[in-house]
């Protein structure tokens, strides 16, 4: 990888479809995203070009919830979905003047005879922002997000 890029692959023992729909469908998206105790609320996932990819963080410690608007890049069932936060939907820019990084997250999920090889590769626009992300826990945080996926993924 580059130095703008953080990512990580493992086996999930559950299929492509079920890890897609964990990715596509809100309700599902709310119970795994965030590492526990932080909560995943409002979540509107549109698996299409263009398509809202938003939701709300709530993390404990923190006065304000973390809201996040993004918009889909690719959504290619069973396969890959990509989304960004550096835009919302339909293209918007998003403004980071406040703070923040910008990035793009790809997900790829490969079926296999167990279940699927899963992929998580977030491209960020600088080092800086590369490294901001690895420090406030990106292997931690995502695996954790992962692993919480898995198991419900496993119930689908």
């Amino acid at each position: 990888m580059t130095e703008t890029t953080l990512s990580f692959t493992r086996q999930i023992a559950a299929s492509a479809n079920s890890i897609y729909r964990c990715w596509t469908e809100p309700a599902l998206l709310e119970q795994w995203f965030a590492p526990a105790p932080v909560r995943v609320t409002d979540a509107v996932i549109e698996p299409f070009t263009g398509g809202r990819f938003d939701s709300t963080m709530h993390i404990p410690g923190m006065d304000e919830p973390m809201v996040g608007e993004g918009t889909v890049l690719i959504a290619e069932p069973n396969k890959r979905f990509a989304f960004t936060n550096m835009m919302r939907a339909t293209f918007q820019p998003n403004d980071f003047s406040a703070g923040g990084f910008a990035f793009t997250a790809e997900i790829t999920m490969t079926a296999t005879d167990t279940g699927c090889t899963y992929t998580v590769t977030a491209r960020h626009i600088d080092a800086k922002a590369a490294a901001a992300h690895e420090e406030m826990g990106f292997y931690t945080g995502w695996g954790t997000a992962a692993d919480q996926m898995e198991a419900l993924a496993k119930t689908l």
